[in-house]
């Protein structure tokens, strides 16, 4: 399931210096990541750890990353609690582990996808795998 996002239209300010054609894709999957629900924008992992605490396992937002060499922050409530793992931007692609795209809406249904029959590990969450 998503938490909704509670963010208003319009760009981060935030972001790294782009060229032209990243900046194109950033800007694109940003618009798609608004309308999407999940997006919760410049939220503290603290923030939304907190707000995914009562929720069910497998609830998960999306927020803007506190690391500076990486854009957003995907939050899953885990049955051990909730989890953040960073999702980088690299070469025109968003990435999560081993899964890339140019939208990151697109790259996180590939992840639900892909690991419906291939749980991925992620040193953050210790032996409990992303399904």
């Amino acid at each position: 399931s998503v938490l909704p996002s509670p963010v208003p239209p319009g760009l981060p300010d935030r972001f790294r210096m782009f060229r032209s054609c990243e900046w194109e894709i950033l800007e694109r999957s940003l618009n798609i990541l608004q309308a999407s629900d999940f997006y919760w924008g410049p939220l503290s992992v603290g923030e939304a750890h907190a707000k995914l605490q009562g929720e069910p396992v497998g609830t998960y937002l999306v927020r803007d990353s506190s690391q500076g060499n990486c854009l957003f922050s995907l939050s899953v409530r885990m049955p051990t609690g909730p989890v953040s793992l960073r999702i980088s931007f690299q070469e025109g692609y968003f990435r999560l582990k081993n899964w890339f795209s140019d939208c990151v809406v697109r790259l996180l249904e590939l992840v639900v996808a892909g690991t419906r029959n291939n749980p991925l590990h992620f040193d953050e969450m210790g032996g409990t795998p992303l399904v």
